[in-house]
C-alpha cells in the first residue's frame, strides 16, 4: 500500500497529521509540502480535484479531513 501526505507546515491541521503519524511509530508514509515544490501542489490539484490540506493519498486516492486520515491511519497500522 503506497500513503502518501500532502501537506505544508503552517497548516494546523497537517500538525496534526503528522503528530499522530510520528506517535503511532509509522515509516511508511511519504510527505509531499505542497508549498516548497511546484510538482506535488499540482499533484494535489490534478488529482485530489482541490485544493485542500491535508490530503493522504492511498493507492492513488484521496483522503481529507485530518480527523479521517487520523482514523484511517488507526484503523490501518503499518505492516
Amino acid at each position: 500500500m503506497k500513503l502518501e501526505l500532502y501537506k505544508f507546515d503552517g497548516c494546523p491541521y497537517c500538525q496534526r497529521v503528522m503528530r499522530a503519524i510520528q506517535q503511532s511509530g509509522r515509516t511508511d508514509v511519504e510527505y509531499h509540502d505542497i508549498q516548497k515544490n511546484p510538482e506535488d501542489y499540482r499533484r494535489l490539484l490534478e488529482v485530489g480535484g482541490i485544493d485542500q490540506a491535508p490530503c493522504l493519498f492511498i493507492d492513488g486516492k484521496p483522503m481529507y479531513e485530518s480527523a479521517d486520515i487520523i482514523a484511517w491511519l488507526t484503523a490501518h497500522p503499518q505492516e
